[in-house]
């Protein structure tokens, strides 16, 4: 299991609008971000995804990491990203990074790094019992605009039985 665990933002925006960001400390402990995703997520608008992501934050669970070198260079990523996986690279012990965006996804592989996104979360969340379905949360994640492409969704499906 990784030692730390990292995530951007499109993860903690789509598990909170499906309440499913309690899945994240069950799951792993301690979560942390780097400080640039920590203001993607919390822009100052009061929105209740907003509300719950300070909530993880005040709590201990969800922590900022602020040391975040410079290197690698990733131009191709936003900050968010880059700053994910320049902190992963960084460390001795495996990390594991929760991501959502392909091309983030395939630097981060690249560098031979171990990434997850919302999708596997929701999996991993029915896989250990903390949900009864898989496909009644993708439906809800769905209906709030969240965007996961369906050959996504399907795997996760297959591997969870649904």
């Amino acid at each position: 299991m990784a030692r730390l665990v990292l995530t951007d933002a499109s993860p903690l925006i789509g598990l909170s609008r499906v309440d499913g960001l309690g899945w994240l400390e069950s799951l792993f402990g301690v979560v942390w971000l780097p400080p640039r995703v920590r203001d993607e997520v919390l822009p100052g608008l009061g929105r209740d995804d907003e509300r719950m992501i300070a909530a993880g934050l005040n709590a201990g669970w969800l922590k900022v990491h602020t040391e975040v070198p410079t290197a690698p260079p990733l131009p191709d990523l936003d900050e968010g990203e880059a700053a994910c996986i320049r902190i992963a690279v960084a460390q001795p012990e495996p990390c594991l990074l929760l991501m959502d965006e392909r091309t983030g996804r395939a630097i981060a592989a690249e560098h031979g790094l171990r990434v997850a996104g919302t999708a596997a979360v929701i999996g991993l969340a029915r896989q250990r019992g903390l949900i009864p379905s898989a496909r009644e949360v993708f439906v809800r994640l769905h209906a709030s605009d969240f965007r996961l492409a369906p050959t996504v969704i399907k795997a996760v499906l297959r591997r969870v039985g649904e």
